[in-house]
Parts: structure tokens; C-alpha cells; sequence
């Protein structure tokens, strides 16, 4: 026998996340969340803000809460609350049309009086309404359009609080009406036992479901589920009616009692929702909706559309993520997808994803006080980017080739590495005939022959080493006119650069505005600009000199990163002295220090950031004083300016 035709189907996968969504872009997220922390926020804000922005191609939490809001505008935009009032006075139109109809073509003593009952009706629908219930109509078309007001308003009463109750009512027979009233009176008395804290009550809610379960498609779990769900349109339903003039109000509270024609539905109803509300007292039981459209809305449609209304604005607040101990996890996934559609679930998704990862690979961790931070990790990743965008820069702007060996000449480190355009290290030729080996194995060749790919050569250090001091000015205007980020990545970049490819080289960064201070990078870029006056690069100097007495047998080398002249300097006691323009001790001071630095044999390069005639005639009176340099860069080129310097310091060695 030949085997069955299988046949498949494809469609929508709707198993949870997308087994085959791409994996979330961590290293672009981890520069987005670096590039803030250095702009001065915190990393717990640098990793909202990512949330509520996104990355290219994937919608953030604040896209979705746009589309939360144009909804809710756009609902209450569209709609009005009084579709019942309206039908009802439409019905009662035609009832009363059709019924002086047939009395006009009548000519008995009763169609008189019949006709003067009609005249005799109160204006008001809800009372024209009630004064017909015991009418003796004489129109089939009439009769059956009353009746149809009854129905149409028992329905609309239940389908506000029992959603999917007109799937069960499939007719409104007295039979029908009579097992929604014991429906009532079964649950009325569930919810009087759940008040009174019943220990069985599981069981009679079990056995309640199982007596009326066809009224609850939603099929609740527990008691507390269903008492949920229940307060929760029973309070749109009042909100429906705290939205409506008084006087609509008072219409459809007495309309309320025609349902059905029985009046005691509604008295099991208004029962229901007094227990309710005593049950679930947080429910938003005194709000309301303003709506200004021009389609109307039952009681039903209108419930439901405040209930609508009620969580978008949960999910709004959720969304936010502004309240303590927000978590995306908060986020009610099911409701999104009613309100936005399941591509919002997606993104949600994807979203979770990504903080998830972020945290578990390695990048976010929480420290002792409970602060979120940046990892050690993160830290090198982050550097690895900022280094590779100077070098970048360096290759493009003066066509160098990739100075990003570990050494260009020198003793042997014995690590090995592939070959890359540009290396001038000695090949490592027992490794790259092992590689050719393994290679031809592993495509079955008899031949060995070299590739390219399977050269490695053997990295070479230096036989000198540097103690390198970068002083970087945070005085206020750094951060004032936008000098803050790029100085920040050129710290940076340069500690990856001698942390990962000169590691013999001892580097120290020396931040002065006020004060100066020493900061490991972390430090660094976790640092927030601060009104502060002052730029006491003495400080800074002499913090410099320290460095480079600890390490007396490396090459001394100062990077001087700032935007502003000496205007403070510090007091044998350790007082910081601010004047400006600046005291003549405080130039004296720093030119002392730097004399004290040249005795050393340091090299001095001082990267001047702006047009200031003051700084530009004191940092040339610096560059002549200790035989050093002045590089004015442009802020895109600071990073390349301060690189190609600490590389040529090398190179010069």
C-alpha cells in the first residue's frame, strides 16, 4: 500500500514568542543604554528609556502607548451612550403609528378611548412605556414592537453584566426568563456566602457552574474569578450611567423595570450590584466617560465601551512603567491583544526579551545598594565600540593602516592570533600548517595547501611601557556646550585600547572641575554633569605627578582633555581656591606643576576644545614651557585626536 497523502496547514503562529523572531540586538541596545549613561542618566534610566523608544525596526513601550491613547480618543470621538434611549423611542414611535392606525380604521366606542390613552401619554418614553403595560393593543405590528422594547431592554441589562448572555438566551420565552431570574437568586446567594466567608464555598461555586455554567463563556475558575469579572461590568455599567444627564439617567433607571416585563429582574439585578460593589469596593465605581460622537450605543455596546476605556488606561499605566517596582512582566498580555491587535503582543515580547537578556548575558547587574549598573562586561563592550569608531576615524582621516596590534615590533608575547590586512608580526608557522591540516581533513583534500585563513601570527609586545595620566575637564561647560559625550568615549576608547592591546601600560584618568579626582572608567561614565564653577587643572597636574612617580621605570605620558583656562588651584591645607579671571597664583601654581611634570621627561600633549583667545594663549604658553604639544580638534575628532597621540607616544619609543 502506498502511504496517505499528508496534507499540511499553515497558519499564524500563536504559541508565545516567535521561534523564529530573530534574536534581540544586544549590542545595539547596549549602545543605545551606553550613550545615556555617558549623556548622565543612571542605568536603570538609560534602560527604560531603551524599553520606551525601541531599537530600529521594533516599536518601543512609548509607540504602543500612542496607539492606547488614539484609540481612546477615537472611541470616545465616535460614539454617544444614549443608543437605548433611542431605540426605545424609535420602537415606541412605531408601536403608537401602527396602533392609531388600526384604531382610526375601527369605529367602536373603545378605539375612541383607546385613542384618547394614547393622546393621554406622558411625554417621557419611560413613562409612556410604563402606562402601557396592561394596553390592550389592537395591532399585531404594534403589540409585537412593544414587546420588542421589553426584550430589547432585558437584553441590554443582562448583556452589560454577563457578557455573551445573548448566545444563551437564544429566545426570550417566559421559560428563558424565568431560569435567568433562578440564575440570579442562585448567584445572588453564592455572593452573599463569599461576603460571609463560607469554608465551603468552593464547592457551591463548583456546583453553581455546574447548574448555570452556560451563562459564563469565560468559564471563571474560582469564586473570586467570577466575582472579578462580574464587578468589573457591573461598575462600567454604573459608569455608563454616571456619564449620562440626569435626566437620561432617570429614564433608563424606570425603563429598567420593563425588562422583560417583569420588574423583578431588575430589582435581582440592582441586588447583584449592590454585592458586588460591597465585594469589590477598589472597582471605579463613581467615573464616567465623556463621548461626543454621533453613533450611538446601548447600555450593552456602552458598558462594554467604558469597560474598554477603563483598561486602556490600565494598560497606559502599565506601559509607563512609572510606579514602584514596575516589571514588563506587569503587562496583561491578553489585554493589549484585545485592545491593539496580536502584532502588539509581539513587540511586547520582544521587548520582555530584551531586558531579560540584557540582564542575563552579563551586561545589567544590581549592585549592593540596589542600583541597577553596568557590568564589567558591558564596560569592555561598550569600550570595544568606542575604540573601533576612533580607529575608524584615524584610518579614514589620515589613511593610516589599523594600528589595533597588540605591537608592532618587539618581544614575543606568545599568543597568537589570525592574520589581518596590514600585521607585520612574524607568522607563527607551526599553527598555520595545523590549520591548513585541519582544513584539508575536514574537506577530504589530499593536498595541503596554505590559505590566507589559516595564517596566524605570533603578537609582539614592546619592550618599553608607558604610565599615561588623561586629565578631563568636567567643569560646566563641558556639559553646557555639549563637549560631555565625546569626552567621555575618548576616556573610554583609550582605556580599551591600553587595557586590551598595551597592557603593560599603567593608565590613570584624572577628572578636575573644582577639584580634581581620580576614577576608574566605570566611574567615568557613570559620571553626571554638575553646576560647578571652577577648572583647577593644578589639582589635576599634581594628581598627574603621582601617577607617574609610581611607576618610574615607564615612559611618562599627560593628556590634557579641556575648554577653559585655569581657575582654581589648591591650598597647601587642601582648600580649593575658585576666582575668575583667574588669580595669578592660580596660574603660577599650575605652571609650577607643570614644570614639576617636564622634570620628569613627561610628554605632554594638551587637546584644546573650543575658541577661547585666553585658553589658546595659556595652553601654547604650556606647549613651550615643557616642550609639548596643542591639538585644537573638532568634538567628532577628539577621540582620534587623543588615540593617534597616545599611539604615536608609542611608536616614537
Amino acid at each position: 500500500m502506498s502511504d496517505p497523502v499528508r496534507r499540511y496547514r499553515y497558519g499564524r503562529f500563536s504559541g508565545g514568542p516567535d521561534p523564529l523572531a530573530p534574536p534581540p540586538d544586544l549590542r545595539a541596545a547596549l549602545e543605545e543604554i551606553g550613550r545615556d549613561v555617558m549623556e548622565g542618566r543612571s542605568p536603570d534610566a538609560a534602560l527604560r528609556e531603551l524599553l520606551r523608544r525601541g531599537l530600529p525596526g521594533q516599536h518601543g513601550l512609548d509607540d504602543l502607548t500612542q496607539r492606547l491613547w488614539r484609540k481612546r480618543s477615537e472611541l470616545q470621538r465616535r460614539h454617544r451612550l444614549d443608543g437605548t434611549l433611542e431605540q426605545v423611542k424609535e420602537l415606541l414611535q412605531r408601536a403608537l403609528t401602527k396602533e392609531r392606525q388600526a384604531l382610526a380604521r375601527d369605529l367602536d366606542d373603545n378605539a375612541r378611548f383607546q385613542e384618547f390613552q394614547l393622546d393621554a401619554l406622558p411625554a417621557s418614553p419611560a413613562g409612556a412605556v410604563r402606562e402601557l403595560t396592561e394596553y390592550d393593543w389592537r395591532s399585531g405590528e404594534a403589540r409585537e414592537a412593544y414587546q420588542e422594547i421589553q426584550r430589547m431592554l432585558g437584553q441590554e441589562a443582562l448583556e452589560q453584566r454577563f457578557r455573551g448572555m445573548s448566545e444563551a438566551l437564544k429566545a426570550t420565552t417566559p421559560e428563558d426568563v424565568a431560569r435567568v431570574r433562578e440564575m440570579l437568586e442562585d448567584l445572588s446567594a453564592l455572593l452573599g456566602q463569599r461576603a460571609q466567608g463560607d469554608p465551603d464555598i468552593e464547592a457551591k461555586f463548583a456546583e453553581f457552574m455546574a447548574r448555570h455554567g452556560e451563562f459564563f463563556p469565560e468559564n471563571p475558575r474560582t469564586v473570586d474569578e467570577l466575582v472579578d469579572l462580574l464587578a468589573a461590568r457591573a461598575a462600567a455599567a454604573q459608569r455608563l450611567l454616571n456619564s449620562l444627564s440626569q435626566q437620561q439617567r432617570q429614564e433608563l433607571s424606570q425603563l429598567s423595570q420593563q425588562a422583560f416585563g417583569d420588574p423583578r429582574l431588575a430589582q435581582a439585578l440592582q441586588q447583584l450590584d449592590n454585592q458586588l460593589r460591597q465585594l469589590r469596593p477598589g472597582q471605579d465605581w463613581t467615573g464616567r466617560g465623556r463621548f461626543r460622537g454621533d453613533t450611538p450605543l446601548g447600555m450593552a455596546e456602552g458598558a462594554a465601551a467604558l469597560q474598554d476605556l477603563a483598561e486602556l488606561d490600565q494598560l497606559a499605566e502599565q506601559l509607563a512603567q512609572s510606579y514602584p517596582g514596575a516589571r514588563l512582566e506587569d503587562i496583561d498580555l491578553d489585554a493589549l491583544a484585545r485592545q491593539l491587535g496580536r502584532e502588539s503582543t509581539v513587540d511586547m515580547r520582544r521587548l520582555a526579551e530584551l531586558e531579560r537578556q540584557l540582564r542575563e548575558r552579563g551586561l545589567l547587574e544590581r549592585a549592593p545598594d540596589g542600583e541597577l549598573r553596568l557590568t564589567p562586561k558591558a564596560m569592555r563592550q561598550l569600550g570595544d565600540t568606542a575604540l573601533r569608531d576612533v580607529l575608524d576615524q584615524v584610518r579614514t582621516r589620515r589613511g593610516d593602516r589599523d594600528n589595533q596590534a597588540a605591537g608592532a615590533a618587539g618581544e614575543l608575547s606568545g599568543a597568537t592570533r589570525p592574520w589581518q590586512f596590514g600585521d607585520t608580526e612574524p607568522w607563527d608557522v607551526g599553527r598555520t600548517v595545523r590549520n591548513a591540516v585541519l582544513r584539508a581533513a575536514g574537506q577530504r583534500e589530499h593536498a595541503v595547501r596554505l590559505d590566507v585563513a589559516d595564517v596566524e601570527v605570533a603578537e609582539t609586545e614592546h619592550r618599553s611601557r608607558a604610565a599615561v595620566a588623561l586629565c578631563v575637564d568636567t567643569s560646566w561647560s563641558m556639559v553646557q556646550d555639549g563637549r560631555w559625550l565625546p569626552m567621555k568615549r575618548t576616556a573610554l576608547a583609550l582605556h580599551h585600547l591600553i587595557s586590551t592591546r598595551f597592557r603593560a601600560d599603567a593608565l590613570q584618568v584624572i577628572t578636575f572641575g573644582r577639584e580634581a579626582a581620580t576614577m576608574d572608567i566605570g566611574e567615568l561614565t557613570a559620571l553626571e554633569g554638575a553646576w560647578e564653577q571652577g577648572t583647577n587643572l593644578h589639582h589635576a597636574l599634581l594628581l598627574a605627578g603621582r601617577h607617574l612617580r609610581r611607576h618610574p621605570d615607564a615612559q611618562p605620558v599627560v593628556l590634557v582633555v579641556t575648554d577653559g583656562e585655569p581657575t582654581a588651584h589648591l591650598e597647601p591645607d587642601g582648600e580649593a581656591v575658585f576666582d575668575y579671571p583667574p588669580r595669578p597664583e592660580t596660574l603660577a601654581r599650575t605652571l609650577a606643576e607643570l614644570d614639576a611634570l617636564a622634570r620628569l621627561g613627561s610628554n605632554l600633549t594638551v587637546f584644546r576644545l573650543g575658541e577661547d583667545p585666553r585658553l589658546t594663549r595659556f595652553v601654547d604658553l604650556m606647549a613651550r614651557r615643557s616642550n609639548g604639544r596643542v591639538v585644537a580638534p573638532d568634538l567628532d575628532g577628539l577621540g582620534a585626536a587623543v588615540v593617534s597621540d597616545y599611539l604615536r607616544n608609542r611608536r616614537s619609543r
